[in-house]
């Protein structure tokens, strides 16, 4: 590989011949070579956008040559239209203000604009990476500024649809199989009877309430960093720089984005991305409760519950022939995971990064929620159409163990009372027997009363127990 010799403030560096960055990414490039892990490619999209913007903006304000504006634009386009996606080498671990990060965008676009202008890469000439593509910024108000806008619009461009798009698909089944009634359980063990589809239903509540936490999490990133510079304080930049480039933006995306009232308080803290990762982490939870159910009562074939069949995806051992599992469950149930991870990660790191002026977690914060959000919205969405909406009912198999169980003597208790109720399912426990059976000999009901009161699809909901059980009384007792 042949270099180039470049300076900046430290002195000269050599930098890859090719390479459309400079001396200081160069720099952060042999400093940290930590995880090789990179920096989301949301976040350099949102950094462009930003820089283009800014161009536009400085211009306007005569700050800014239109010519030299003109080819940081064109540059900023291409990086948007992912043309030099290469010339973000980074590592995630670096310094917590994306200094390094914000300098490597700044390289890209001043040496590409220099390209443009026919000048000569890294000569800083007619474009230069501070004074040009940098001007009316600062890493500490660009960098909160562009994570809120990526995960915004990450969240709203990938993770609510896909939610969306699941929370349907629950509420299809769940009026697709609302006529298969199941046995409940609690504790692990037998409960009342319900209906397949009122659990499906209790599902869709759960996106829903995912849906209801990840909406105004996304919505406290509105406000945006932008304008405090360095400290908070606007320093070097114009009065309405900001609210300009903000605006812009906000046009471009289709998303309010608005300046932050309080500069010392956005970047100082982390607060609402902390919130999102909250979110995110609260909602996977309960999207491992549904992948967990599913995988449950879909076990077996023959020696689990077996009271849902899952489409056949894959061959599930390499030593046992035949056998298929729950893959799509288990994929949603990891990428959960990967959520309460980086809760934890971005509170811890939120928490103490944060110090006077400045939060000096964003990189890992950054990286750690925009992969969340990515890798749930992509889990969701496999779950969604290889699991779920292929999910039929075994109701045969459903009404099996609905009608073996003993929890059916709940719906004698309020004719006979608990006492007499439970040793009914005392007797069929011991003898093996059916609830029927055993109240059959210890009731003193007749057979016609108790099939009432011991059908299954009649405890699922149509009405109170007390209000059946009395309508019961008075259609049987004389």
């Amino acid at each position: 590989m042949t270099y180039r010799v470049e300076r900046d403030s430290m002195g000269e560096v050599e930098v890859p011949e090719t390479a459309l960055y400079g001396a200081q990414t160069r720099r952060a490039e042999l400093n940290f070579p930590v995880s090789g892990w990179r920096m989301p490619k949301a976040f350099l999209l949102a950094l462009a956008r930003i820089k283009r913007a800014a161009a536009v903006v400085n211009r306007d304000l005569g700050l800014l040559d239109p010519a030299v504006a003109g080819w940081i634009v064109q540059a900023a386009d291409e990086v948007l239209a992912s043309r030099h996606d290469g010339q973000f080498p980074l590592d995630v671990f670096q310094t917590g203000s994306a200094t390094s990060t914000n300098m490597n965008m700044n390289e890209v676009l001043s040496n590409r604009a220099i390209q443009l202008a026919g000048g000569k890469i890294g000569s800083r000439d007619p474009v230069h990476p501070n004074d040009h593509v940098n001007l009316g910024q600062s890493s500490n108000d660009l960098t909160p500024t562009a994570a809120h806008i990526a995960a915004s619009l990450e969240v709203a461009g990938d993770l609510l649809p896909a939610l969306e798009k699941l929370r349907l698909a629950l509420h299809q089944k769940s009026l697709a199989t609302d006529n298969v009634v199941k046995i409940g359980r609690t504790h692990l063990q037998d409960a009342v009877p319900i209906r397949l589809g009122q659990a499906f239903r209790g599902y869709a509540g759960l996106v829903e309430e995912f849906i209801r936490q990840a909406e105004p999490a996304r919505d406290r990133l509105l406000p945006l960093a932008l304008g405090g510079t360095a400290a908070g304080t606007g320093l070097n930049a114009h009065p309405e720089f900001a609210g300009r480039v903000i605006d812009l933006v906000a046009r471009e995306t289709g998303t309010p984005f608005r300046e932050s009232g309080n500069h010392f308080a956005a970047q100082s803290a982390m607060v609402a991305f902390a919130a999102l990762a909250s979110a995110l982490k609260t909602g996977a939870l309960g999207l491992v409760k549904i992948a967990n159910d599913v995988r449950f009562l879909a076990s077996g074939p023959r020696a689990g519950l077996g009271e849902i069949v899952l489409p056949p995806l894959q061959p599930g051992s390499s030593i046992m022939p035949g056998k298929v599992n729950p893959v799509m469950c288990e994929t949603l149930m990891q990428a959960s995971a990967l959520a309460v991870a980086a809760d934890a990660g971005v509170s811890f790191a939120a928490a103490t990064l944060s110090n006077f002026e400045l939060a000096a977690a964003w990189p890992y914060a950054v990286w750690q929620t925009l992969d969340t959000v990515k890798t749930l919205a992509a889990a969701i969405r496999l779950f969604t159409e290889r699991a779920v909406a292929g999910i039929e009912p075994d109701a045969g198999r459903c009404r099996e163990l609905s009608d073996a169980s003993l929890s059916l003597a709940t719906g004698l208790a309020p004719r006979i009372g608990y006492d007499l109720a439970a040793a009914v399912a005392k007797r069929a426990a011991e003898t093996g027997g059916t609830v029927m059976e055993a109240a059959l000999e210890l009731s003193g009901l007749p057979a016609p009363e108790l099939e009432v009161l011991l059908d299954p699809a009649a405890m699922t909901g149509a009405a109170t127990e007390g209000n059946r059980a009395a309508n019961i009384a008075e259609e049987f007792v004389p």
